[in-house]
């Protein structure tokens, strides 16, 4: 739970400091958004391969090797003397915390088959909570630290967080017994090289970077670019045809709809959730004038309500209600965004946040619910990393409505125009969810 926690607080921990960024390196919003979306490029690409690796080496050294990337990250981006030092620290924060979930999952399998408990629910549905709880914990955490510190608090608490995990391993977790050590030299070589699919890595990293390239100045576009995203993403699909071991099933995605249309809604609603974690706290700063810790704990009754919500839905496997009613409450939220001004009470602030929790704690546990129903044991593993994958999509995407809505710094009417284009969103997932009779009412 420690190490699978860690990506979702990275990723929302450095909202409250965005502004102090911009401003000691003397950066745009738009800049700051770079250090959002690193994390998210690098997580979509190591997240399946970290799995891929801790089948051939073992999950708990993989494990291991990300905490200290973790921890050499958090040393990085403390020290940072530049802008783009930090863009560093959070790549090796994205490729570090993704060790996090594929290896934990690894690990739970291994217990569950050796003593016989066939699907560990609970345990699995704990991480999903926390997991939830930490991403939106992670803004009022950044509040405070940048209070108490500065900007630099946010990347050093990744050294504490870093040691612990190794600590904990070494400790609690046994030794890895499944590594075929007896294949060594050029033949192992080739096995872990044909396990990985480094081409389809690449292409698949190819086809991302230049959907962010593409969507970093959606007002004056480079039209060219959707060109090389074209043609990345067909060599990708060509490749992974015919690769022995796929970094993405494409076969296996093209004949399962539900699924597709599952990871269509997750992306969606991710954009949304993400746009306001970031968007909302920048706001809240330069809009309101809210100060950094202020900011956070405003946000601090979402976190609450995200738990109470994902522990009511994962405890009874409900898919197809809360999809519903996350989908009304973006729309609703959307809504009541526009209204918002600078003089808007700080009371109905933290009421609009508490909508969004909604989304929150019900989106992530039922569209993985509707995953759990959507596929089979033996592709489960796959399926799950290709949900996560579907959300980093989706906090890319909302960094791109940010760059959209606040070309130069926070203002109400850039924070109206994030508001209409959520509403629309909002309207896409619902018609998804009622139009979608493959949803069921509940996990069977």
């Amino acid at each position: 739970m420690w190490g699978a926690a860690l990506n979702p607080v990275n990723s929302s921990i450095i909202a409250t400091s965005l502004v102090a960024i911009a401003h000691a390196f003397g950066v745009t919003a738009a800049q700051t958004a770079t250090l959002v979306v690193a994390v998210y490029v690098a997580s979509a690409v190591a997240q399946p391969t970290m799995g891929k690796l801790a089948v051939s080496f073992g999950a708990r050294r993989i494990f291991l090797i990300g905490m200290g990337i973790v921890t050499v990250a958090g040393v990085v981006g403390t020290l940072a003397p530049s802008f783009e030092w930090l863009i560093v620290s959070r790549v090796l924060i994205g490729i570090g915390t993704s060790a996090g979930y594929p290896t934990a999952m690894s690990l739970i399998r291994h217990r569950a088959d050796r003593l016989g408990t066939g699907i560990p629910g609970a345990v699995l549905g704990t991480m999903s909570i926390a997991a939830q709880v930490t991403s939106a914990l992670g803004l009022p955490l950044g509040g405070v630290l940048v209070g108490v510190w500065d900007w630099r608090a946010v990347f050093a608490v990744n050294i504490p967080l870093g040691l612990a995990g190794i600590v904990m391993t070494l400790l609690w977790i046994p030794k890895d017994v499944m590594v075929p050590s007896d294949r060594v030299g050029a033949q192992r070589a080739r096995e872990l090289t044909s396990a990985i699919d480094p081409l389809g890595v690449v292409l698949f990293a190819a086809t991302v970077v230049a959907l962010i390239l593409f969507l970093q100045d959606l007002r004056s576009p480079t039209w060219w670019l959707l060109g090389v995203i074209a043609l990345a993403a067909a060599l990708m699909v060509a490749w992974e045809l015919r690769a022995r071991h796929p970094f993405i099933d494409v076969r296996s995605l093209a004949r399962n709809g539900p699924l597709l249309r599952t990871y269509a809604r997750a992306m969606l609603t991710q954009t949304v959730s993400y746009a306001v974690l970031y968007g909302y706290v920048q706001w809240l700063e330069e809009g309101r004038g809210l100060s950094a810790s202020v900011s956070g704990l405003v946000m601090l009754p979402m976190t609450v309500l995200g738990a109470i919500g994902a522990a009511l839905v994962s405890r009874r496997a409900l898919v197809r209600g809360p999809l519903i009613a996350s989908a009304i409450a973006v729309t609703f939220g959307g809504g009541a965004l526009t209204f918002v001004t600078g003089q808007t009470n700080v009371l109905l602030l933290i009421g609009l946040s508490l909508v969004f929790g909604v989304v929150l704690g019900m989106t992530s546990v039922s569209n993985q619910a509707a995953l759990y129903d959507q596929t089979t044991a033996g592709e489960i593993g796959v399926a799950s990393g290709l949900l996560r994958t579907s959300s980093y999509l989706g906090a890319i995407l909302a960094s791109a409505l940010i760059a959209f809505s606040f070309p130069q710094r926070a203002t109400d009417a850039g924070l109206h125009s994030m508001a209409w284009i959520t509403v629309g969103l909002g309207i896409i997932v619902l018609l998804f969810v009622l139009l979608d009779r493959s949803i069921p009412r509940r996990a069977r």
